[in-house]
């Protein structure tokens, strides 16, 4: 870290929607970190970020962000199609990274990056699956990894958005959300996925024109296990999220119940959240606060840079079984030894 600072400089890269909240968390939420400098391609937005926080510098640039002298780490927030360039120039400084999923568009790039980074000899990158700073998956992890209800057999999710923005395709329903059950699905099970299929049920009114949803989305993984996704992101209601692990001696689920349940006045329930950052607000919290905390201590901990490949991977392998309504394998690369 620089000698002149008792926290973490981070340089901020990106700062749309998920940059600006990650600057808000560093300021204002989590302890051990500051906003050391802000970079996007939009000038007078970064301007305005950085004259709201004291010693923190703008720029256009995110090479010459990285290399102010009061960065000491980085969190990439930028487009996805940017993070590959963001990344190799933080390797090129041995920077720790936090990079927002996906760490990159597709498995060729991801696979240039594993390589780069195996090439430094030593990890430094955290991939922003937030899910696993979820306090329910981390409960139902613990219960899986202990064999509390034996070995599981078969994971159910539910992932449902309550709209879609403009432009939201067939392809982004796997890229964009059903990778966050791509993650969570190798990381409960320690295993990869192996082969993806896609059901395209009948659609929604609600879905715009020429995007199919619901979808269920299967995956078989090395140990055997299957795992099904019902995606429906145009379901109006608000979000919801759940998981339940079936096992050989008992099943576990998260997801269903959030929040103060009433009864009054004739009617009983409780709210949905509106939208993911509501939803995961404290997991975002969590991520970044656990990144901070290996940072400081030298340590690099959380979803690796294979984890982000092997994402983009299953992803890959989803969309060409979306399209062709196929069972598709999934091809991956040999796993380096950084990452076993």
């Amino acid at each position: 870290m620089s000698q002149h600072q008792t926290s973490l400089g981070v340089a901020v890269i990106g700062t749309g929607r998920m940059g600006a909240d990650h600057v808000r968390r560093i300021n204002d939420v989590i302890s051990g970190a500051r906003v050391a400098a802000v970079a996007d391609l939009d000038a007078d937005r970064v301007q305005r970020l950085a004259d709201g926080i004291e010693g923190c510098t703008p720029y256009t640039d995110p090479a010459a962000a990285m290399a102010d002298p009061g960065v000491d780490a980085v969190l990439i927030a930028s487009p996805g199609p940017a993070h590959e360039d963001a990344l190799l120039a933080a390797f090129a400084r041995d920077l720790p990274v936090l990079c927002e999923k996906p760490l990159t568009p597709d498995p060729a790039s991801a696979l240039r990056v594993v390589a780069a980074e195996t090439a430094l000899g030593h990890r430094r990158v955290q991939v922003g699956f937030m899910r696993r700073y979820d306090a329910d998956y981390l409960t139902l992890k613990s219960l899986l990894d202990n064999g509390v209800y034996g070995r599981p057999l078969m994971l159910h999710n539910k992932h449902r958005n309550a709209d879609t923005p403009p432009g939201f395709s067939n392809a982004m329903m796997i890229h964009d959300s059903v990778v966050h059950e791509i993650d969570v699905t190798r990381w409960l099970l320690d295993e990869e996925i192996t082969a993806v299929q896609v059901l395209r049920p009948a659609p929604t009114g609600h879905a715009p024109e020429g995007l199919s949803d619901p979808q269920l989305i299967l995956f078989e993984t090395a140990g055997g296990r299957v795992v099904d996704t019902e995606l429906f992101v145009n379901c109006r209601f608000g979000y919801q999220v759940s998981c339940e692990a079936v096992c050989e001696d008992g099943t576990a689920r998260i997801g269903d119940d959030r929040g103060v349940f009433v009864n009054t006045a004739g009617h009983w329930g409780g709210a949905i959240t509106p939208g993911f950052v509501e939803r995961f607000e404290e997991a975002y919290d969590r991520q970044v606060q656990r990144w901070v905390d290996a940072t400081r201590r030298g340590a690099v901990e959380g979803p690796s840079c294979w984890d982000g490949y092997a994402a983009a991977a299953v992803c890959e392998a989803g969309v060409r079984a979306q399209a062709t309504g196929e069972r598709v394998a999934v091809e991956l690369a040999e796993r380096p030894a950084l990452y076993r």
